[in-house]
């Protein structure tokens, strides 16, 4: 049974009557990249931000759309903040969906250690960079 990732690639390719060069072209990626990704079984790992993009430009279809299959091909469910299906920072959605992969107590712990990066930070610092660790500022 083929993965999500590998049926959106392969659905795209059969619709236009691309090869896996045409859209590593038009994606600026490596035809081996293209190859694999739509004929691999299992996906260990999300592929990086640029392969994303390089395949969502050459099959033409929008970044979102190839993110979401290439998470639930590493069985990773993605969180977006907004009804329109976007995440407005990647780092969020990948964060927030790798901790479902996490057991229950080393969600635990992640929640522990974020609620105590919060409480030792005020909310101003975290969004101008000026808290402790930070290069701006007075010293």
């Amino acid at each position: 049974m083929a993965n999500a990732l590998q049926e959106l690639v392969k659905n795209r390719l059969e619709q236009q009557g691309w090869s896996y060069g045409d859209v590593a072209r038009r994606g600026g990626i490596p035809r081996s990249t293209v190859h694999h990704l739509a004929t691999v079984a299992q996906v260990a790992r999300m592929p990086q931000q640029a392969t994303l993009e390089g395949l969502a430009r050459g099959l033409e279809l929008p970044l979102d759309a190839v993110r979401r299959a290439a998470a639930e091909a590493c069985g990773i469910h993605l969180y977006f903040e907004d009804g329109a299906g976007s995440a407005s920072d990647p780092e969020i959605a990948t964060l927030i969906a790798s901790l479902q992969r996490l057991s229950d107590a080393d969600r635990r712990h992640v929640t522990a250690l974020v609620e105590s990066l919060l409480r030792s930070t005020p909310d101003h610092d975290t969004q101008t960079g000026t808290g402790p660790g930070s290069n701006s500022g007075s010293g």
